[in-house]
């Protein structure tokens, strides 16, 4: 009967099997059996320990074959594998480089040059790619391009942004090459007429020698950067603006007078640019500039140079022409004994760096004057700029050193330059105005005489 079939053999420990014939019989007749049951959609009889053992194996065949797929490892029938080394990690076999099929010297892939974001391998050089002819998107215009960098012109916004600093740097170098080179990487555009507007605006905040570089500048510029058709537009919206500048610079129209003059001496505006003026300026301010300029270049015809318009200051003129500067300040302050006046010019000049000079100067009048009027006209205003803190304990400092290394040249047409220079020295201490170790540096030199020849030896108590 089928139940019969589909019951599972038990086997019980000293039974005798072969007697058994319900479940044992020979072994052709056992396999036609099982045969007989596989063909009708039967299970082989088996024991429960025999399918456990099997299942088992089936398991461990499966688990290792997912595991060391493509390694070539084999296993065998019982399900135990070949290689007596326990299998790697697959988080580990992921992140190697080398190969995984089992073959080669085990190198890394590609020579070490593949992966992500790289090029190539380290210190490769790639030549220029040739163009192929025969490419069908093969262009032959392309062959003759040239690629530039192009700059975009500058808008209204950004222009004042730029250049302002670059004037601003210009009055601390004096350079005109290194401006002309930063404003043509720049590319100015049509907005190349603003630049001496916004240079003179500048200047007119600035001092006396901040306007003679900014005229300075302008000259330099025209021919190369700006044309003189750039340069009379500029004067022009300079005159236009006068209103606004007032408001900040009032002397403005004076100053606007003056670079216009300037210009016309330097060549670089028209000399007919004032006359087309007349008779068409409604602006007051605009009518002073203009009249400033026409007085400015009538002097010229008299013999004025126009190139000393802002005067001599700043640290770009001659150390000689600095120096008679400050002679003829003196000079006139001895006329004028205004300590305010010279005061004044001595600050036009902007050279506090030699401002030991006029300490120089002032000190050789003194040994060199025969009354006692210049000895107290200079004590006053040596008085007077040290505590207006024009001239620095420094420059002090440095004019009396070399007062003390040329005193015996000096009193070599000054007798009595020793004592008068003690005196001096002596009176400026009291003043405050020099240091006590300036004071001990003072030379003096002392003279012992005889009486007379007959007199046995004896010395005069007094010295000078």
């Amino acid at each position: 009967m089928l139940s019969h079939a589909r019951e599972s053999r038990v086997i019980v420990p000293g039974s005798d099997l072969q007697s058994d014939s319900l479940f044992f019989g020979n072994e052709d007749q056992t396999g036609a059996e099982e045969g007989e049951n596989e063909i009708n959609g039967n299970w082989p009889v088996v024991s429960l320990t025999e399918a456990r053992v099997h299942a088992k194996a089936k398991r461990r065949l499966r688990k290792n074959s997912s595991r060391d797929s493509g390694r070539g490892d084999s296993v065998s029938d019982n399900g135990e594998s070949g290689r007596a080394v326990p299998p790697t990690s697959p988080r580990v076999k992921l992140m190697d480089r080398k190969s995984r099929t089992g073959k080669g010297r085990g190198l890394p892939k590609k020579g070490g040059a593949g992966g992500k974001g790289v090029w190539g391998q380290p210190g490769q050089v790639y030549d220029v790619e040739e163009v192929d002819i025969k490419d069908p998107n093969y262009d032959e215009d392309q062959e003759q391009c040239v690629y530039e960098t192009t700059v975009l012109p500058l808008d209204e916004r950004t222009f004042e942004k730029s250049v302002t600093p670059i004037v601003q740097e210009y009055f601390e170098h004096g350079d005109t090459n290194e401006v002309a080179e930063m404003l043509r990487d720049l590319n100015l555009g049509e907005l190349k007429c603003g630049l001496p507007v916004l240079a003179v605006s500048l200047a007119l905040e600035g001092k006396a020698s901040h306007r003679e570089m900014t005229s300075k500048l302008l000259s330099d510029l025209c021919g190369t950067l700006l044309s003189a058709a750039d340069v009379e537009k500029s004067f022009s919206q300079l005159l236009q603006d006068l209103p606004e500048l007032v408001l900040d610079t009032p002397k403005a129209p004076q100053l606007v007078g003056q670079f216009i003059a300037r210009a016309v001496g330097d060549g670089i505006l028209n000399k007919t640019y004032i006359e087309s003026y007349k008779g068409t300026v409604d602006c007051d301010h605009a009518r002073s500039a203009l009249n400033r300029a026409a007085v400015l270049l009538s002097l010229r015809k008299g013999g004025k140079n126009i190139d000393s318009v802002w005067g001599s200051g700043g640290g770009q003129q001659p150390v000689k022409k600095l120096a008679k500067e400050i002679d003829m300040l003196l000079k006139e302050y001895l006329l004028s004994s205004d300590v305010s006046e010279a005061e004044r010019c001595l600050q036009e000049l902007e050279v506090p760096h030699f401002h030991h000079e006029l300490v120089y100067e002032a000190v050789l009048m003194v040994l060199e004057a025969t009354g006692g009027t210049t000895y107290k006209l200079m004590l006053s205003l040596l008085e007077a700029l040290w505590k207006s803190g024009v001239i620095t304990l420094d420059q002090m400092k440095r004019g009396y050193d070399r007062i003390y290394s040329e005193i015996p040249d000096i009193n070599l047409d000054v007798p009595h330059a020793y004592s008068v220079l003690e005196r001096f020295v002596e009176d400026c201490f009291k003043a405050g105005m020099i240091t006590k170790h300036i004071q001990d540096m003072c030379p003096s030199r002392g003279r012992k005489r005889f009486v007379s020849e007959g007199d046995g030896g004896r010395l005069k108590s007094e010295s000078y």
